[in-house]
């Protein structure tokens, strides 16, 4: 067993899957990532539900599942009907990297998704929730952009078609500016452990993940520059890791995998037509009836898809433009139409979680007794319903944790999660078997992600069975010689890395069984 204590790198790729990895590694592309993969061990690892991004990075970091801390998605209830707020951090929950700090690791986060950053021993940089988070320490954005020679890049903007050329030139620079950012994070105060998030993945996949499915070969060049600016970014921050000195293992996660969107339930649609959502006025909207069925009705024939994408990409690209819009269609989100919800009357309803469904505890007729009778009927009737694969589960048959008072009553997976679950008010029915060509994007989330293992006793190979995702933090912890806490429900797969270390309550290095 080596005397020196192990350090670990890893590199998050939000979205992540080796369905689209794979056919990129036979063609001999991304070469540093495959090199990771001939080299160490793989494996698909399994997101929690709902495999969103902040339940699923927040899951990622503390080693504990959505019911435990409290967070089923980017928003939570916040009071009325129809009001709800950012999820705003995973704490008081201690994150891996909190325990390492404790224990004297000198620790490094980059592009994580919180409000701020906070103390640790080391740095924090944060992302995603805001443009200019706070850091750890102040002064450590403006000490980078200084050393880059330019700002920090925010999150990429809603994309639009027409602007696809500038979109995916950023996608290509933010990429390639986090290569840097870690690479020159690694020269300062040597990192015992470092994260790296590259969320532009996802969100290229959102949104073009039908022309990533035909394979490089076929893909257009600026799709080609993105995932080779990924795999080199990766490399150059794996490579300052390991100069730094010292044995290293190098883990490629993902929070969730990425696969086609065939189709859209609007779980508040189907609510309403099974008597469960009652509008006080009209909730239909005739305006929005009518425009949502002409418009999929235009989709249906291939020779107007292209032009019909472009005339709703020029709608909602610009706020002249959705005005027309709303005027055209009316305003179909819950936000909107929350006011005319009878909420007296109305049993339950979807939201701010979409694959969520909600009691709706405004209606003093629902005593307990009724709300269990409920939520057996509402199960019963999503069972049986014609079109899709309609799965239900209460909160307390997914998670361990049971931190359970803002949780959706109740939990839907629809088609293995090829359907997207949608609270809006946008199309008529429940249940949009084919997805138009104009709606926003076309891929969706999937539960296996990915994980890829490499260090000097690695094995090498893919496992047969996935991980779990909540495997990931008990892992690093073993690796670097730390107690894994008892009330952790995943399972250490540091035995893929050689002979695993682990330190008993006294802090003594022992071996583990």
């Amino acid at each position: 067993m080596p005397t020196d204590p192990t350090r670990v790198l890893v590199l998050g790729l939000d979205g992540g899957t080796f369905d689209l990895l794979d056919p990129w590694f036979a063609a001999g592309e991304l070469p540093f990532l495959h090199s990771l993969v001939k080299r160490g061990v793989s494996a698909r690892l399994t997101s929690v539900y709902p495999a969103k991004t902040i339940p699923a990075w927040y899951s990622f970091a503390t080693g504990l599942d959505p019911g435990s801390l409290g967070v089923f998605g980017f928003t939570a209830p916040d009071g009325g009907p129809g009001r709800s707020r950012l999820v705003q951090t995973f704490r008081p929950a201690e994150a891996l990297w909190d325990a390492l700090s404790r224990r004297g690791r000198r620790v490094g986060i980059v592009n994580f998704p919180v409000r701020a950053g906070y103390p640790v021993n080391g740095f924090f940089l944060p992302g995603m929730l805001t443009d200019r988070p706070a850091t750890h320490p102040v002064g450590l954005r403006e000490e980078l952009e200084s050393e880059l020679g330019e700002p920090i890049g925010a999150e990429l903007p809603p994309y639009r078609d027409a602007e696809r050329a500038g979109w995916m030139a950023k996608a290509v620079h933010l990429v390639e500016q986090r290569g840097r950012i870690g690479e020159l994070l690694c020269r300062r105060p040597v990192p015992d452990f470092l994260f790296v998030l590259f969320r532009e993945t996802d969100r290229v996949q959102h949104q073009l993940w039908s022309e990533l499915a035909d394979g490089p070969e076929k893909v257009r060049g600026d799709l080609c520059a993105f995932w080779r600016a990924l795999d080199d970014a990766c490399a150059r921050i794996d490579r300052a890791f390991r100069e730094a000195g010292g044995p290293a293992v190098t883990l490629v996660i993902s929070d969730h995998g990425h696969g086609a969107a065939r189709s859209d339930f609007f779980t508040n649609r189907w609510l309403e037509q099974e008597g469960y959502l009652k509008f006080r006025t009209s909730g239909g909207g005739i305006r929005r009836t009518v425009a949502s069925r002409v418009l999929v009705g235009i989709d249906r024939y291939e020779s107007l898809r292209r032009p019909l994408r472009a005339v709703v990409d020029r709608l909602g690209g610009s706020r002249p433009g959705s005005r027309v819009g709303s005027l055209m269609t009316g305003n179909g989100s819950f936000e909107a139409m929350a006011s005319r919800i009878d909420w007296d009357r109305t049993l339950a309803f979807s939201y701010p979680v979409p694959e969520g469904i909600y009691l709706n505890r405004w209606n003093r007729s629902l005593n307990p007794a009724r709300q269990a009778e409920l939520l057996v009927e509402i199960r019963e009737r999503l069972a049986g319903f014609p079109t899709a694969k309609v799965e239900t589960f209460l909160p307390e048959e997914l998670y361990s944790g049971r931190n359970l008072a803002g949780a959706p009553d109740l939990l839907l997976r629809v088609d293995g999660l090829e359907t997207e679950l949608r609270m809006d008010f946008a199309y008529p029915h429940p249940h949009l078997p084919n997805r138009p060509g104009y709606f926003y994007g076309c891929g969706v989330h999937r539960m296996d992600g990915i994980l890829i293992g490499a260090g000097p006793d690695a094995s090498a190979g893919r496992l047969e069975r996935p991980l779990s995702l909540l495997d990931v933090a008990p892992t690093v912890l073993e690796l670097m010689g730390l107690p894994v806490p008892p009330d952790r429900p995943g399972r250490s797969f540091a035995r893929h890395f050689g002979e695993s270390r682990s330190l008993d309550a006294s802090g003594l290095a022992a071996v583990a069984a």
